[in-house]
């Protein structure tokens, strides 16, 4: 059996936080922490997902630990948009969470995985694809946040091409492949070319 994991759990109401934290402390999946400092998944229980539960989320993750969890009672399109930026990888309603359901959501989250129920899943791409056509695509960008021309430019200097090289393959002056490059890394924060097309690897963009 794989090492317990260690979980922090956090609740405005006393009341709910103690009826978690026993349900979990009798689970040998589960290792119930004191900090979340010392936490690989930190479970926060909230009955709406409003300003103060986002706010929350994010004061309870840093360096992109822990991985976070949400008991909510109640779960709107909005607030689970809310939830998705705050950054909750496990997500569940008050009234399903059992001691079962709870213990397998966290599991997952602990290795990485997502867990949404499915017709929350559901209005959520919904929400995704709203946001991609309405917003997004009228200002020529996608979700990766780089414009079909950045991603253009990034592939062919991954592939070793120069500044002339690019210009010639993409119909393009050499100062507009320039300006490109230079706003890209300017708006990620990146040194030069080379962290660029890095970080557009790493983060699966080219």
């Amino acid at each position: 059996m794989s090492a317990p994991v260690p979980t922090y759990v956090h609740a405005r109401d006393p009341i709910s936080q103690a009826g978690v934290v026993a349900q979990l402390r009798m689970r040998p999946e589960i290792r119930v922490v004191d900090s979340v400092d010392q936490a690989l998944v930190a479970l926060l229980i909230a009955d709406h997902v409003d300003d103060a539960t986002t706010r929350e989320l994010r004061g309870l993750r840093k360096d992109n630990r822990p991985r976070l969890m949400l008991v909510a009672t109640t779960v709107d399109d909005a607030a689970l948009v809310a939830a998705a930026e705050a950054g909750v990888a496990g997500l569940l309603r008050r009234c399903d969470a059992s001691a079962e359901t709870l213990v397998r959501t966290i599991v997952k989250v602990a290795s990485g995985e997502g867990e949404v129920p499915p017709d929350l899943l559901g209005r959520l791409l919904e929400q995704v694809g709203r946001l991609q056509r309405q917003v997004l695509a009228p200002r020529g960008l996608t979700f990766t946040g780089l414009t079909p021309r950045e991603t253009e430019v990034l592939r062919l200097v991954a592939d070793g091409h120069d500044t002339a090289e690019i210009a010639l393959a993409m119909c393009y002056s050499e100062r507009t492949v320039k300006n490109v490059l230079h706003d890209l890394t300017t708006r990620l924060q990146l040194r030069n070319r080379t962290h660029a097309v890095a970080y557009a690897v790493r983060e699966g963009l080219i």
